[in-house]
């Protein structure tokens, strides 16, 4: 009966050493808890039955470890649901920061644009006004020599 229930100890703990997110952890903690309570039904039931009821206590458990084995494969379902869960939100992460990437390079392309535009602007603007103070001294120049 000691192997029985220390068996059933050690997957739990095994099985409990695998999970790695709070979730997969909290169905291994009502998991635990109810295996747990199924070895203790199966202790109390062993000691009131006494020799004639070894047969009914190997049954016991036996169930305990079934129980026990159901349960390291919930934790097992659960730990891999969690898995994808995250690689499904890291994934999405993943997505997220490459648009906000590729939104904030294309901001800085429209203001470098703008930029540039703006000094073209200035540069035509100062070479008009250079051509037109050089043109009205060309005319200066003209009339005091006339």
């Amino acid at each position: 009966m000691k192997k029985v229930i220390l068996g059933s100890v050690l997957m739990l703990a095994l099985s409990m050493s695998f999970v790695s997110c709070r979730e997969a952890a909290d169905k291994a903690k009502s998991a635990t808890d109810e295996a747990g309570a199924a070895m203790e039904q199966a202790g109390e039931d062993a000691k009131e039955m006494g020799s004639d009821a070894m047969d009914k206590a190997s049954e016991a458990g036996s169930e305990a470890m079934d129980k026990a084995a159901e349960a390291g494969e919930d934790i097992k379902a659960g730990a891999e649901d969690a898995a994808n869960d995250l690689k499904a939100k890291a994934n999405e992460a993943g997505e997220d920061i490459k648009a906000k990437a590729n939104e904030a390079a294309a901001d800085v392309k429209d203001a470098a644009s703008g930029a540039a535009d703006k000094a073209t602007d200035a540069a035509n603007k100062a070479g008009d006004d250079a051509k037109a103070a050089a043109n009205s001294a060309a005319d200066k120049a003209k009339a005091a020599i006339n």
